[in-house]
């Protein structure tokens, strides 16, 4: 089996838990990986590489995703979230919806944000959140990451709920606690949710209580994690070539620009691969999918 499946992951349960609970139901030695860690707290979108498929893990890590998030103000976490140690802040002041919403919105584009001390990001080859665990004081860097939008959809003090559009590795725990740094009250994720990673969403999700004999109805196609990237279409005559590794052209009527990046398909819409354009208009492959 090759393709693509989509996860609800409940919350109480890391990522590779989740994938573990799922690699039961293929055959033994079937290739599975997920595409991007969701924390214990976190339920949603958890995308499933099955055979194949985990190829093109890094094409829908790349996806931008949408994340539901309750966040709680008036109080501070060690971990940024409900599952570690919460104070409330002494004397905080409730801010008014104006005051959230215009904080939010500052947060919006290209930012530089510190990851939570409480993640999986690395420092000296040791996971950040161990090393917590330890007691041990960790320093992170600030990193850039993408916010397409923040939307404040309901407030009722302490709890702001909130709708984040955003890039890869975007830390939706930073954003609360940046945000109720600038209030002046504090702030940590009390729910969190992700409702998409690309063209998957969570209604198309199926839980981890599936029969495993109807896995097969859910796969989605390989093509699926490609969606984002611009499509050429090459003639049967070359497809064997092409396979092989080598240099092929185009047959359809696309003009990619060169250095591109492309997905290859023949005549009957299968994708073949993945190929980089060349400035004489032919297509190099850079990864080939099997037939």
């Amino acid at each position: 089996m090759n393709g693509l499946l989509v996860i609800d992951k409940p919350g109480g349960m890391t990522s590779r838990d989740a994938v573990n609970r799922v690699q039961r139901w293929f055959p033994k030695k079937t290739k599975i990986g997920h595409t991007g860690t969701l924390d214990p707290l976190a339920t949603g979108v958890l995308v499933v590489c099955v055979g194949a498929a985990t190829r093109l893990a890094d094409y829908v890590q790349a996806m931008g995703k949408t994340y539901a998030s309750r966040f709680r103000l008036g109080a501070t976490s060690t971990s940024d979230d409900a599952d570690g140690t919460v104070t409330d802040t002494p004397g905080a002041v409730p801010p008014t919806g104006e005051a959230v919403e215009a904080s939010l919105q500052r947060f919006v584009g290209v930012i530089e944000q510190l990851p939570p001390a409480v993640s999986a990001l690395k420092v000296d080859g040791r996971r950040a959140h161990d090393l917590v665990r330890q007691g041990k004081e960790v320093t992170l860097a600030p990193r850039p990451v993408r916010i397409d939008a923040v939307r404040l959809t309901g407030y009722d003090w302490p709890f702001a709920d909130v709708e984040v559009d955003c890039g890869k590795g975007t830390y939706i725990r930073s954003i609360a606690r940046d945000l109720g740094a600038a209030l002046g009250c504090g702030g940590m994720v009390q729910t969190l949710r992700r409702a998409r990673v690309g063209c998957y969403l969570a209604e198309d999700a199926v839980t981890l209580d599936l029969d495993p004999g109807e896995v097969g109805k859910h796969l989605m196609p390989m093509s699926s994690a490609l969606s984002t990237l611009p499509a050429v279409r090459i003639s049967a005559e070359v497809v064997t070539r092409f396979r092989q590794g080598q240099t092929v052209a185009t047959a359809g009527e696309a003009s990619p620009q060169p250095g591109e990046e492309v997905v290859v398909i023949d005549g009957f819409q299968e994708v073949i691969g993945i190929g980089a354009v060349l400035p004489n208009g032919f297509v190099k492959p850079t990864l080939v999918l099997p037939s």
